[in-house]
């Protein structure tokens, strides 16, 4: 009876870990389109949202893009939040590091130390077009600085100066 028991409890753990594993596997089809972006399928491949035939409609596809150190992995809302990115966004572009409102939050601590897959897409991204993400980063953190010790030291920044406004003389009659 006692062997009969421990045979049983082996087959109950080893189908519930086969379970688990089955219902862990993320398959970017499978997703919901407001998980799809900044997902990793459990095969290394980036999810991507499209636009379907119907312009309203989107779905979710596996692209071609391997990730190397996370699969099976769906960011979280915290870090979507923390670095500014949006999950209803179709594609991706390097526009985006022409904000220097998204490159400060993508730079942020919370954002840069806590959130390794949206700057993994980053970081590629960047070096794609030839710019350090660390770099920028860098370059973003002293300009706060800097605007950080102008503003508690009280000094005016300089810059130009604007013309008053004059209202136009009435026409004569």
């Amino acid at each position: 009876m006692g062997c009969s028991m421990k045979l049983s409890l082996f087959l109950f753990f080893t189908c519930s870990l086969f379970v688990q594993r089955t219902l862990a596997d993320v398959i970017c089809e499978n997703l919901p389109t407001n998980l799809c972006s900044f997902a990793i399928a459990s095969s290394g491949k980036r999810c991507v949202l499209e636009n379907c035939k119907n312009a309203q409609e989107k779905k979710c596809k596996t692209s071609e893009v391997v990730v190397d150190k996370l699969s099976g992995y769906i960011e979280t809302d915290q870090c979507v939040k923390a670095c500014g990115v949006c999950r209803e966004s179709v594609g991706i572009s390097s526009d985006t590091f022409l904000s220097s409102e998204f490159t400060a939050r993508l730079c942020s601590p919370a954002c840069y130390h806590n959130c390794p897959n949206i700057i993994d897409l980053f970081f590629n991204l960047a070096a794609g077009e030839g710019v350090s993400l660390p770099a920028l980063c860098k370059n973003q953190e002293e300009k706060h600085r800097e605007m950080l010790a102008i503003l508690s030291s009280g000094d005016v920044i300089p810059g130009p100066v604007a013309a008053p406004l004059v209202a136009p003389a009435p026409a004569s009659l």
